[in-house]
């Protein structure tokens, strides 16, 4: 039976972080269509992500992406953030956009590109200092596109390097968050593909090394929760970037294309104890909005993330062990499923009611007339986006 007020609890404790850049201007490798209301600077992509905290709850951080949210003074920005009512989340760098970078960053055969992506890693953890952020978030581009084209091997030295030049920058609490991609935009071999070279190189680093799940970094038909499962078994599974694909790296709105992984995932991370924000596991979007409204569209994949996780901490698992130690498979599974197919919405609005929050953030958001001001307000200068 399950503990409908524990169930209550867990869901308003939960944390979701939001990105800096799903704010901003963002597309395919095609297009970009900006939109009117579009956030200019850091400070107003932070407005945003309060926004979207208002309305949900949950979701007290936003996290950034240096260059694109460089500023001057990293401490007034932190100090901006709290005024908003957020705090600044994970620092993400970006090794992959300078011309310089056409062969790769850290793997990269010329000793000095090399150094120049790794004192970049240096100085994101350096702004981790300004800002109070734990997370140092790294993903790279780096591979090859032809066979012949470099040494695999050498290149797993230099990014081990790297890894070991910024693991030893840390201070306090602060860790690395070590994310993977099968492909894109190196073809041939990437250097991080996939968990398992994340997780090999968070072994070799330290405890303070630990995998970032992308859930649309993956090859067809790859099973996510058994990572998760196995990640937590090992303790060293340190964040999700959350989204949904049809084919690709499709940076959907998380739960759209395949809301039933969700509820996998999350059920993983309810079974093995992990969704307490004192666990660790930092709950994260990493979203491309290009034809929907931003907020609106964020604020939604918080909606999905939570009805996933209401939907997992359903389960009865008291009945599902039963049925898996009688080896009951159609008991077993229709456990799982009756969990899955609950309507968890009218649980959700009780709980956002409870906090004093509209029931319906969607529909709150609309009538708040948020939209309509940054539309009239964010009129001249540059948009903040892609490259920018």
């Amino acid at each position: 039976m399950t503990d409908l007020a524990a169930v209550k609890r867990a869901l308003t404790a939960q944390r979701i972080e939001t990105p800096s850049w799903a704010y901003a201007n963002s597309g395919t490798r095609f297009k970009v269509f900006a939109q009117p209301g579009v956030p200019r600077n850091p400070e107003e992509k932070i407005a945003d992500a309060a926004t979207v905290h208002r309305f949900t709850g949950v979701a007290p951080s936003v996290a950034l992406h240096i260059p694109w949210d460089k500023v001057a003074d990293y401490s007034a920005l932190t100090s901006y953030a709290h005024d908003q009512g957020v705090q600044i989340g994970a620092i993400n760098t970006n090794v992959f956009q300078d011309d310089d970078y056409k062969l790769g960053s850290v793997t990269n055969p010329d000793a000095g590109i090399r150094r120049k992506a790794t004192d970049h890693l240096l100085e994101a953890i350096d702004i981790m200092g300004q800002t109070g952020s734990r997370d140092l978030k790294l993903w790279f581009s780096d591979g090859i596109n032809y066979p012949g084209q470099d040494d695999l091997h050498d290149r797993q030295d230099r990014l081990a390097a790297a890894l070991r030049e910024a693991y030893d920058r840390l201070t306090g609490d602060q860790r690395i968050l070590l994310e993977y991609k099968l492909f894109e935009p190196a073809f041939y071999a990437t250097d991080v593909p996939d968990w398992g070279t994340s997780y090999a190189h968070c072994i070799e680093l330290g405890e303070r090394a630990t995998v970032c799940i992308d859930t649309g970094h993956h090859a067809p038909g790859t099973n996510i929760e058994f990572i998760v499962a196995f990640l937590l078994r090992q303790k060293k599974l340190g964040a999700f970037d959350f989204n949904s694909r049809f084919y690709a790296d499709d940076d959907l709105m998380v739960g759209a294309a395949d809301p039933f992984q969700l509820f996998r995932i999350m059920y993983e991370i309810v079974r093995g104890g992990a969704l307490d924000p004192a666990y660790g596991i930092a709950f994260m979007l990493d979203q491309c909005h290009n034809i929907e409204r931003k907020i609106p569209a964020i604020i939604r994949s918080v909606m999905n993330v939570q009805e996933a996780t209401a939907k997992a901490l359903l389960v009865d698992r008291d009945a599902l062990s039963k049925a898996q130690q009688a080896g009951d498979v159609l008991e077993a599974n229709a456990v799982f499923m009756d969990a899955y197919n609950t309507d968890v919405r009218p649980l959700l609005a009780d709980v956002r009611t409870d906090a004093g929050l509209d029931p319906d953030p969607i529909a709150a958001y609309r009538r708040s007339g948020y939209d309509e001001k940054i539309i009239a307000d964010r009129v001249g200068g540059t948009q903040a986006g892609w490259g920018a």
